[in-house]
């Protein structure tokens, strides 16, 4: 069973990838998911707000998918539902799936391009202390039993995380007719998207507890009780600040985990600061002709910017089809300096960029009237304003390949800093 390039996962990024290789002279494709249908995470995201970049019309997940599912329909893309991969052999390119109609197969592609997507951090994750009763969600979760299964999670809803599923979550329970007592963040700041907090929370009156974190969970078979505490400058609850809730639920939106199991155990070398693979700029690993995109290399908040990101992955897999690998391996690496938490990609090899690199980032923390620097060397390359950076909102700069000409010792820095300093 051989194909010019092999998509592992059919979430967005799968799709996205293996259109734009077709698209782009990739003759033998194939699309493996584990589930039972096609769209990801998207299937569970009825509510709008998708494809405002990319289709310029607002639209529900399940729609978004079903266009580019139809793209997909109108070329001679295979497809396994139902198939689990269970191992990646970065040197042959081989992908090891079984599923129930075929068994054991060794599937062979000179490409492989990877968009596993992310799973959510549980409670043992973070360790929260208390009970272990019933009624202890991740939003993820409590989101499919909602909106896919038909069940209804819990009645009354204590929020712990302020990333974007929960405050969908908040908005969603409340529209069921639960009752959302309030929303709780660690941080001094939302992890979400600041249309989501408008939409979500402030539009239903449901309040939020900035730098407050859940210290006890008490209940039997069920939730009771959620004890709430306010937290220091390092995150540790002060005393005397306790909130206690009677609730029956507690949904946790407290980060996503790359899923890069089959990356790791493929031998390709991984970045701690966003649990994804290194890629280069056009979202090639580490090892050669496998590529990555999607939530699989680092986080992001709009699907918009993971179809961009994958079709530039689908790309770079047709051309390393037809073409092979890049002889000049010369690169470029991208660091990230005061303020910023990451860079992608981590490496950029000038002779690969044909005009310009687009480099995606996030900060640390919220900042207004800031510039975004870019140095090499000691010197600035380029410069870009921003009023206003915050963790839940991904960044992204151009760096023209003029820029890329002047830099020193093979390496960049992305930095943030206060806008006169």
């Amino acid at each position: 069973m051989k194909y010019d390039v092999i998509v592992v996962g059919g979430g967005p990024a799968g799709l996205a990838a293996a259109v734009e290789a077709s698209k782009n002279g990739a003759d033998k494709i194939l699309v493996v998911e584990r589930d039972q249908e096609l769209g990801g995470i998207l299937n569970q995201c009825i509510h709008n707000g998708f494809g405002l970049h990319y289709f310029k019309e607002e639209l529900t997940g399940p729609e978004y998918a079903n266009k580019f599912i139809e793209m997909l329909e109108q070329t001679n893309i295979e497809v396994m539902l139902d198939t689990m991969v269970l191992d990646v052999d970065e040197d042959k390119k081989c992908v090891h799936a079984m599923n129930k109609k075929n068994g054991y197969m060794v599937l062979e592609g000179k490409a492989l391009i990877l968009n596993m997507g992310c799973r959510e951090r549980t409670r043992g994750a973070i360790a929260i202390p208390g009970d272990r009763p019933a009624g202890v969600f991740t939003a993820g979760a409590a989101q499919r039993y909602v909106n896919i299964e038909g069940y209804m999670v819990g009645k009354k809803v204590l929020i712990l995380g302020s990333g974007d599923i929960g405050l969908i979550m908040a908005r969603r329970m409340s529209l069921e007719g639960a009752k959302v007592v309030g929303c709780v963040e660690l941080c001094p700041y939302s992890n979400g998207l600041t249309r989501n907090i408008v939409q979500c929370l402030e539009d239903y009156d449901i309040p939020l507890y900035l730098s407050h974190t859940i210290t006890d969970i008490k209940g039997d078979k069920r939730v009771e009780q959620v004890v709430v505490q306010k937290v220091d400058e390092k995150n540790q609850p002060i005393p005397g600040t306790e909130i206690t809730f009677d609730v029956d639920t507690v949904l946790l939106s407290v980060g996503l985990i790359p899923e890069n199991e089959l990356t790791r155990a493929a031998g390709i070398t991984m970045d701690p600061r966003t649990n994804g693979p290194v890629v280069f700029e056009n979202m090639e690993t580490s090892a050669e002709g496998v590529f990555a995109s999607g939530n699989v290399v680092h986080v992001h908040d709009l699907v918009d910017f993971v179809t961009a990101e994958s079709q530039k992955a689908g790309r770079s897999a047709a051309a390393y089809v037809k073409n092979g690998e890049t002889e000049d391996q010369t690169y470029i690496e991208l660091k990230n300096g005061d303020c910023v938490g990451y860079t992608v990609p981590q490496k950029v090899r000038p002779s690969n960029v044909d005009k310009m690199v687009e480099v995606m980032f996030r900060v640390r923390n919220v900042y207004k009237d800031v510039a975004i620097k870019v140095t090499s060397g000691g010197e600035e390359l380029a410069s870009f304003k921003r009023e206003h950076m915050a963790p839940g909102e991904m960044e992204k700069i151009v760096i023209p390949k003029a820029f890329l000409e002047k830099v020193k010792n093979g390496e960049i820095t992305v930095s943030v800093e206060k806008v006169g300093a």
